[in-house]
Parts: C-alpha cells; sequence; structure tokens
C-alpha cells in the first residue's frame, strides 16, 4: 500500500486491494456452499443435518474468527506507522491465542452441541447428521484458525493476492474431496452430508501448510522471521488482541448467530422448511461476500491511513467503499429477482423445497441494500479501531430487535416461517442506520 492523492488514485488502490480479497472470501464460502449443495444431491435429511450443523459452526467459527481479526488493524496501522518489529511480535502472539480459542471450539461442540441437538425439534437421523457432521469439522479447527491469522497478517500488509491464490487453489480440492467422501469413490465409502465436513478439514489442513510455507520463505513475508522459533508468551500482547478483537468478534457473533437462531427456530416448520431456509439462506450469504470483502478491505486500508495521520484520506477511502457497495447490492437483487428459479433449482430436487427456497428467496432481496451500508461501514470503523459501539448497535439490532419481530411474525401472524425473515430484514435496517449515524459522528471528531 502506498499514500495516494487524487480519487482516481483512491479507486485504483481500493480495487487492487478489494478484487483479491473478494475472491478470496468466494472462494472459502464456496466451500460451505459446495457443502451445502453437494449435499442436496445426497438426500433431503442430509441437506437438513448439514444445514444444522453448518450453522452452528458459522456462529462459533465466525465469532471466534473475529476476534483473531482484531490482529488486522493492529498490523495495518503498526505498517501505516512503520513500526515492523511490533508486527512480529503481535502476530506471533496471535498463533497463541487462536490455538487457545481451538480448544474452546472443541470443547463446545463436543460437550455442549450434543445437548442443543437433543433439544431441537427435529428428526433424530437430522441430529445424528449435524453431530457426524460437526465432528468431522473438529479435525480442521486447529489449522483454520492458525490459517485466519496469518491470512490476516499477509492481508494487512496490502498483499491480498497471494491469499487470493491460496484459497482459490484450495476450492477444486474442497469439491474433488467432497465427491469423494460425500458420494463415496475411488475405495472410500459414501459417508453423505458428514463426508463434507472430512473434505472440509482436509483442505483447511492444506491451506495452512501452504501458508506458513510462504510466511516462512517468500518475503515480504518471511523479513519479519515470524514462526521462525517459538517465542514467549507475552499476555499483554493477548490482552491488546483479546481487547480489540473481542468487540468485533462479537458484533459478528451476534450477527451471524441470529442467522444461526432462526435456523434452530426453524426447525419446529419441518425438514421441508429447514432445507429451502438453508438453501436460500446459503446463497443470499454467498452475494453477502461482496460488502464483506469490502468490509475487510476498508479495515485494511483505513488503518493505514490512520496509522499514518491522515484522517481526510480514510473518510474518502470510506466513500468510495460505502457507494461501491451500494451499487453492487442493486445488481445483486437483480439477478435474485430474475434468476430466483435457477438458483433454487441448484440447491435440490425435490419439488417442494424448491418451491419454498424460492420463495425465501424473495425476502433475500432485502438483504442486500442494508448490507451494502452496514457491513463496509463496520470495517471502515474497525480501521479506526472503534469497535465497541459497533458491537452494542449490533446486540440491539439483531437480538433485541429482529429475533422478537421475527418470532412474534412467525408465529402470531399468517407469515408463518417467512416471518423470522422479515424481522431479520428489519433487524438489519435498523443496524445500518445505526452504524452510519456512528460513522457520521467519527468523521465530525476526526
Amino acid at each position: 500500500m502506498k499514500e495516494t492523492y487524487t480519487l482516481k488514485e483512491k479507486i485504483k488502490q481500493f480495487l487492487h486491494i478489494l478484487f483479491p480479497i473478494f475472491l478470496t472470501q468466494i472462494s472459502l464460502y464456496m466451500m460451505n456452499f459446495f457443502d451445502v449443495t453437494m449435499t442436496g444431491k445426497y438426500s433431503a435429511v442430509d441437506l437438513a443435518g448439514v444445514a444444522i450443523g453448518s450453522n452452528i459452526w458459522v456462529a462459533i467459527f465466525t465469532g471466534i474468527g473475529g476476534i483473531l481479526t482484531g490482529l488486522t488493524p493492529i498490523v495495518s496501522q503498526s505498517f501505516g506507522a512503520k513500526e515492523h518489529k511490533h508486527i512480529s511480535k503481535v502476530v506471533e502472539q496471535a498463533v497463541y491465542v487462536a490455538i487457545v480459542f481451538a480448544c474452546f471450539v472443541l470443547t463446545i461442540i463436543y460437550f455442549l452441541v450434543p445437548v442443543l441437538l437433543e433439544n431441537m425439534y427435529i428428526e433424530s437421523s437430522v441430529q445424528t447428521v449435524a453431530y457426524q457432521y460437526l465432528q468431522a469439522l473438529c479435525i480442521g479447527i486447529v489449522p483454520i484458525f492458525i490459517y485466519y491469522v496469518l491470512r490476516s497478517f499477509m492481508d494487512a500488509l496490502g498483499q491480498t493476492k497471494v491469499t487470493m491464490t491460496l484459497t482459490l487453489c484450495s476450492l477444486p480440492l474442497n469439491i474433488l474431496l467432497n465427491n469423494i467422501f460425500i458420494f463415496g469413490r475411488w475405495g472410500v465409502p459414501a459417508f453423505g452430508g458428514v463426508g463434507a465436513g472430512y473434505a472440509t478439514s482436509i483442505t483447511y489442513w492444506c491451506l495452512l501448510l501452504c501458508a506458513f510455507l510462504l510466511i516462512r520463505f517468500r518475503k515480504p513475508f518471511s523479513t519479519y522471521n515470524i514462526l521462525k522459533k517459538l517465542s514467549p508468551i507475552s499476555f499483554s500482547t493477548w490482552k491488546q488482541l483479546v481487547s480489540i478483537g473481542t468487540p468485533i468478534g462479537l458484533s459478528i457473533f451476534f450477527e451471524t448467530s441470529i442467522f444461526s437462531a432462526v435456523t434452530l427456530l426453524m426447525s419446529e416448520f419441518g425438514t421441508t422448511a429447514i432445507a429451502a431456509h438453508q438453501a436460500a439462506m446459503n446463497f443470499a450469504s454467498l452475494l453477502y461476500m461482496i460488502p464483506l470483502s469490502i468490509s475487510l478491505t476498508l479495515t485494511i486500508i483505513v488503518g493505514f491511513e490512520v496509522g499514518a495521520n491522515r484522517l481526510g484520506h480514510a473518510k474518502r477511502y470510506c466513500m468510495v467503499g460505502i457507494t461501491f457497495a451500494v451499487t453492487m447490492a442493486i445488481a445483486a437483487s437483480i439477478v435474485l429477482l430474475l434468476f430466483r428459479e435457477t438458483i433454487a433449482s441448484l440447491y435440490t430436487n425435490d419439488k417442494h423445497v424448491l418451491q419454498w427456497t424460492k420463495q425465501f428467496l424473495l425476502y433475500a432481496l432485502f438483504f442486500q441494500l442494508s448490507d451494502a451500508i452496514a457491513a463496509p461501514i463496520q470495517g471502515a470503523l474497525r480501521g479506526y479501531k472503534d469497535v465497541r459501539f459497533p458491537f452494542f448497535i449490533a446486540l440491539v439490532s439483531y437480538w433485541l430487535v429482529g429475533l422478537p419481530v421475527g418470532y412474534a411474525l412467525a408465529h402470531y401472524t399468517v407469515a408463518g416461517p417467512f416471518g423470522y425473515w422479515l424481522g431479520l430484514i428489519i433487524g438489519l435496517a435498523s443496524g445500518a442506520s445505526l452504524l452510519f449515524i456512528r460513522l457520521r459522528q467519527k468523521w465530525k471528531h476526526a
């Protein structure tokens, strides 16, 4: 990254960082996308099981992973201020923190998730698939958390093309492994939805290995000598990481877990409703990779400018990011409106699930604009290291507004399961409005 002076230069640098991040996020999410779509071709029960399991996994992973993203603004601001020794220290300590969090997640999955599944109104066969899918993912929890740290380090230096290349290469591997473990190929038995968990875990280990080799032997990463030898634990650095990362992680957790909670609550409407809801939510989440990528880009680039004390430049980058996100949201909504039947058919051959999925996709239209405003602003505020207020916004808008309204609409109106989606739309819109007000306040005091 470098200092820019004109709007044209800023747009060029913004896109230069954004495009690789977008491809990286798409590739990472496509692993989940292919888990769901390929499992849906195996059976409706396996699709529902993977839907439950993946929603639990996404809520946990994104929440803990969000804490680890506290590394990004620290590194980007240190990079802008040219404090290279501090970068090496904080990345190594973040790896230690990632391992601790991975052990924590393993404990949750093995001891708490079975209790949660037993108390859900779902068929026993769906419960079995969900839990065994999560057990298979446990094999890859430690490597994906460490990879998350190494990726944040590389991205914060502006080297987003490197992580893009890594992830793009991992996607075909994941598809191949899915084909082998879900349907049974080359002497491997067919595991169904559980096989998708095994395939993803193996892919996570491959990603970590490649990232480790890069930071050890490729410049500019190798110049930081990260993980060349084991450094002593620094609890003061852990505190810095956690103090910045925890509000980020909780904000992400509140946002993603609300969708997981809706999926779990949707179980009372039957397997068809769960499968259709998951299929529509899976595609809506795929579209969310656009504003999410813009959010990650703004965290890096705003943090770089703030670290160099160029606050006016940071503000202009915010405007570029939000404008681009809104434009893409309009385009995504048009795609959903015109091709929702084709999109629904990607997920299932079941006629009933197909019809329900088409209806859910109509509601996904309204997610786009709110996400286009909220996600980039969240990323920009993280670049400023303003993380606590967005955390409270996420808590209020999703859990105190979105979920209660959705529950009321689902149980006390004719909306039925679609009431939950209406509640989500209202929660997302309120969150986007509050975040925009917060960013304007930040600009006034800058």
